[in-house]
């Protein structure tokens, strides 16, 4: 067993090698592993809450102080005991996208007043169960959607999805852009807006929100471009200027994935927003996902096979992409970390699940220290987007979680 001092791109005070085995959360994931057994997924209250605070504490510093509303991005990470974490924190609310979520978030303490409500494509099941939720905010993504909602009745306030057609995601990822040059089905673009505003008029609907999402998992480097989106998006602010209240920015702030990452740098990016909202009397709303939990949890694997195969070492793993979407669907790596960092020379390997399907990697050619059949093996930045969008594929869809405090 190493006691080796060598300093990871991923290593902090909660996630290090300790005599040699890593800790997580102020455990020892090997033990974790041993106890409860393999694949699971571990959250860490103490980072999850951290991250929350960090964020406040951006936003409060350059000086929104009460101009603010920091929004849960649900499809995230559902799992009941973060989310009621989360609640019991008072620093967040919920954006929700489905009436399933928005049930789930009430069952875990949260009013409906506390949930942002924006998806596409609702069936009319969708819209009568939404408006049963008195207080929601109801974020309108098209003109269908502002027509079946006003037929409900009643009036009242509304946002409006606008799609500016631009998009941004870490390293210019197309995969991760919800705007941009291809016309895609989310929001209201600006040849709609004017008739959206109209038709809203229409059924008594008074859009007090703009709305948008336009990519994920963007750092420092894309922070300019983002505040192109922001600027852009203002044409569509001023069109409802007699009205809106709130701009909501989403979420798709991002955490590091490899080595070469930087964290997002917060002092810069909420400056941005400082820069262009400070003359407008609008409060903003923020929609985080993975910024909060992706760097907050892991999935603890065990290793099932080592082989060479032709020029190629291969670690088979007891689970597969479809608990751990993101580098398969999204080439978002899960950096491999050995529970135990043994001795001796690294070695080049590349890390496969045990799905029969050949886009089930989770990450290639990478050094570690030397595995062995049944040792535990980590994925760090699991926390956001596994589970959630975990299935059954080979009827392998078997995990645990756990919530670590």
């Amino acid at each position: 067993m190493s006691d080796t001092s060598e300093s990871y791109w991923w290593q902090r005070d909660d996630l290090k090698y300790q005599a040699g085995k890593l800790n997580f959360a102020g455990h020892d994931v090997d033990g974790l592993a041993k106890m409860h057994g393999t694949p699971s997924f571990f959250y860490s209250a103490e980072r999850l809450t951290a991250n929350v605070q960090r964020l406040h504490a951006a936003l409060q510093k350059a000086g929104l102080k009460n101009r603010y509303r920091i929004l849960f991005a649900m499809k995230a990470n559902r799992f009941p005991p973060l989310l009621t974490l989360l609640k019991l924190t008072g620093l967040v609310g919920i954006d929700a996208c489905s009436p399933n979520e928005v049930e789930q978030a009430i069952s875990c303490g949260f009013r409906p007043q506390d949930i942002s409500f924006t998806n596409t494509s609702l069936s009319r099941n969708d819209y009568e169960r939404l408006h049963q939720f008195e207080g929601i905010s109801m974020n309108c993504d098209s003109l269908t959607c502002i027509r079946k909602w006003g037929a409900m009745g009643g009036g009242g306030n509304i946002g409006l999805r606008i799609n500016p057609s631009i998009g941004l995601g870490r390293a210019d990822n197309a995969k991760l852009q919800y705007a941009g040059e291809e016309t895609t089905k989310f929001g209201i673009y600006r040849e709609q807006f004017i008739e959206a505003i109209e038709l809203a008029k229409s059924y008594g609907l008074k859009v007090t929100k703009i709305h948008f999402h336009t990519g994920c998992g963007y750092l420092t480097p894309q922070l300019d471009h983002w505040e192109n989106i922001i600027q852009t998006c203002m044409w569509f602010v001023d069109q409802v200027a007699d009205t809106v209240q709130v701009v909501n920015v989403g979420g798709g702030l991002g955490v590091p994935h490899v080595a070469n990452d930087s964290p997002l740098d917060l002092d810069k990016w909420a400056s941005v927003l400082v820069s262009n909202f400070k003359h407008r009397n609008i409060s903003i709303e923020i929609e985080p996902g993975d910024y909060l939990v992706k760097d907050s949890g892991i999935l603890l694997l065990k290793v099932n096979t080592v082989e060479v195969k032709r020029d190629k070492t291969f670690v088979g793993v007891d689970a597969g992409f479809n608990i751990a979407l993101e580098p398969a669907v999204y080439g978002l790596p899960f950096q491999p970390v050995p529970g135990v960092e043994r001795d001796g020379e690294k070695v080049t390997v590349t890390i496969a699940g045990h799905i029969n399907e050949a886009l089930d990697i989770f990450y290639r050619d990478v050094e570690l220290s030397p595995l062995e059949d049944e040792d535990v093996l980590v994925l760090i930045n699991a926390g956001a987007y596994s589970t959630s969008m975990a299935s059954n594929h080979c009827m392998r869809g078997e995990f645990k979680e756990f919530l670590l405090y």
